[in-house]
């Protein structure tokens, strides 16, 4: 079935794939060899499985609770770790041998209810060409559910991709409200652990997710029994109730998790950058505080609250028919038979509004105090993607990309060698739009490390200006391929239209736009954008850099030569009480 059915991949994945595939088969089975279970050999099979008795069992057991003065501890030689080896007493060994019962836990798996039967193509009498299917269209848009849909015209494979944001009410007005809301999502995942499973043996996969106030879930794979897994886990979650001992266990886990965050530069310096641009983002060190003292009835008493207003967004892609769409709609319905969540009660993300020709800095130290890397992230605020101008202004910023990212990587790595991480690109924060350096070094701190970024941005004037006709059509044309290029599977395609509902931007047909756009910028356009927004002289250029020092790098004696670059942000929470906001759009 899933040969048979198999969705298309990225050329290059594939070649990857099958060049590893070469060492485990002859080179006729390259392709086919992975998928094949031919063979029933039921002598085998009790061959294998004769293996599997106590006598024949290593118990791997870790603990807190270790005593690692014990003189019959071992030495782990390459990490040092303490551990002990003992034999199973044969008394127990024998009791396992035959026991007097079997615990009713200890069971072959149930029949999985997610195999697809039916495999029939929804669109067999649709014309490939037909103009109504080739962008999603908003079918349901009521107080509870508003619900894209697109039948699939292109891959005519029977599979498809339902993809939901819930928003649930108060799930990030204040810290409490986000950590009760990040361990419900949890524990749900725990919970829904065995279904999950289940399904994806099947081959119908599942994720759930949460951005803010936000359940993203996305059910995607074999089309046949996609609303039964839906049906199920929406049950589960509108009923189930956390258990002490799993909420014990997944706090700590979460506890683990944000004692963890942050501790890679790069990640470390996206998450300052963000801290400072979005008006909430609870801050790791608070939540990690907080979560200590929350309590499981404190969860119990949250949890209806959460459920009790929703708003559901969503987009069925695929071998689906409209009825088929409706019926899933119904399923939310049925399921949460709640208010709906009206628009002023669900939680608005909005950024910051940098000052005209703000220099500011944001420096701190790396979290993992033997993380010798450094790294400087300079970001520059373009503006907020909407109105009509914004498809142009995407499509200059991509083709002024498209022209430095090279020669970027070339100087500031290859020549002037300052670290292994170099690169340069847009960002699209809520819909506001934006464009950043960044070098990694574990030779040079952030202060040498800005100065190059400020030289090489300095000398982009030059570089653009003697770029000539020839290669900027080249910059042009590739750039234009590349958007015109069609997705390679049903997933990629789902997941393009699946960014414009979640950014609420509807814009499905965006890279033919940009692609349009891009044929008519001139050289001189793409220079007047440099000017405008990367130029420090320029009133529109608003920059805010993050400066990680390495713990070869002194912040406390080095650091006093920031100042020079602009205006350090002692306090997040004071910069942003006075601070402008765009108005938000997603």
């Amino acid at each position: 079935m899933e040969f048979r059915y198999a969705e298309e991949q990225p050329q290059d994945e594939y070649a990857a794939e099958l060049a590893e595939n070469l060492h485990f088969y002859s080179e006729e089975h390259i392709i086919y060899g992975e998928y094949a279970f031919e063979q029933w050999d039921p002598k085998l099979i009790e061959n294998i499985l004769s293996f599997f008795s106590p006598k024949n069992m290593r118990i791997d057991l870790l603990s807190k609770s270790f005593n690692k003065e014990s003189s019959d501890n071992l030495l782990e030689p390459w990490f040092g770790s303490s551990y002990l080896e003992e034999d199973i007493p044969p008394s127990i060994l024998e009791h396992w041998e035959d026991p007097p019962q079997i615990n009713s836990s200890l069971h072959l798996p149930l029949k999985n209810e997610y195999i697809p039967r039916e495999f029939f193509l929804r669109n067999a009498n649709m014309s490939p060409n037909s103009t109504n299917a080739n962008y999603p269209k908003c079918i349901i848009d009521n107080p509870l559910i508003k619900l894209w849909y697109k039948i699939d015209l292109t891959f005519n494979v029977p599979r498809a991709n339902a993809y939901f944001l819930i928003t649930v009410k108060d799930g990030y007005n204040n810290l409490r409200n986000c950590l009760l809301t990040e361990l419900f999502v949890n524990l749900l995942k725990d919970e829904l652990n065995e279904i999950i499973y289940q399904a994806g043996v099947a081959k119908l996969e599942t994720s759930l997710a949460i951005i803010g106030d936000k359940l993203e879930l996305k059910i995607f794979g074999f089309n046949d029994k996609l609303s039964n897994l839906l049906s199920n886990i929406l049950s589960i979650s509108r009923s189930f109730i956390p258990k002490i001992d799993r909420f014990k266990v997944i706090k700590e886990d979460m506890e683990r998790t944000l004692k963890n965050t942050n501790l890679k530069p790069l990640t470390y310096s996206s998450y300052l950058r963000l801290q400072v641009l979005r008006e909430k983002l609870w801050d790791a060190n608070e939540k990690l505080t907080y979560l200590a003292n929350l309590s499981l009835s404190d969860l119990e008493e949250f949890i209806p609250i959460l459920l009790s207003q929703i708003h559901v967004e969503g987009l069925c892609h695929g071998n689906l028919s409209d009825k088929e769409v409706a019926n899933i709609s119904d399923i939310f319905s049925n399921t949460f038979s709640v208010q709906p969540l009206s628009l002023n009660l669900r939680h608005q993300d909005r950024v910051v509004c940098l000052p005209l020709r703000a220099s500011l800095i944001r420096s701190m130290p790396v979290k993992n105090e033997v993380e010798l890397n450094s790294l400087v992230e300079l970001y520059f605020q373009i503006e907020q993607d909407n109105g009509l101008k914004a498809t142009r202004l995407r499509a200059v910023t991509d083709l002024f990309s498209n022209i430095v990212e090279e020669p970027c990587f070339d100087q500031l790595r290859s020549k002037e060698q300052l670290g292994y991480v170099v690169d340069c690109g847009p960002r699209m924060t809520y819909r506001v739009l934006g464009f950043c350096f960044r070098v990694q070094s574990s030779k040079y701190n952030p202060c040498y490390l800005r100065e190059r970024i400020d030289n090489f941005i300095g000398g982009l004037n030059d570089l653009l200006e003697r770029l000539d006709d020839e290669s900027f059509e080249n910059h042009k044309n590739g750039l234009i391929a590349e958007k015109m290029e069609k997705d390679p599977s049903l997933l990629y395609e789902t997941g393009h239209h699946w960014t414009q509902i979640v950014d609420k931007r509807y814009q499905f047909d965006m890279p033919n736009l940009e692609a349009e756009e891009l044929k008519t910028i001139s050289k001189s356009e793409v220079i007047n954008w440099y000017r405008t927004y990367l130029t420090p002289s320029s009133p529109k250029c608003r920059r805010l850099s993050v400066h990680i020092w390495g713990c070869n790098s002194n912040l406390n004696e080095e650091g006093g030569t920031q100042e020079k670059f602009g205006t350090i942000i002692e306090d997040v929470h004071a910069f942003k009480s006075s601070s402008e906001f765009y108005p938000s759009l997603c």
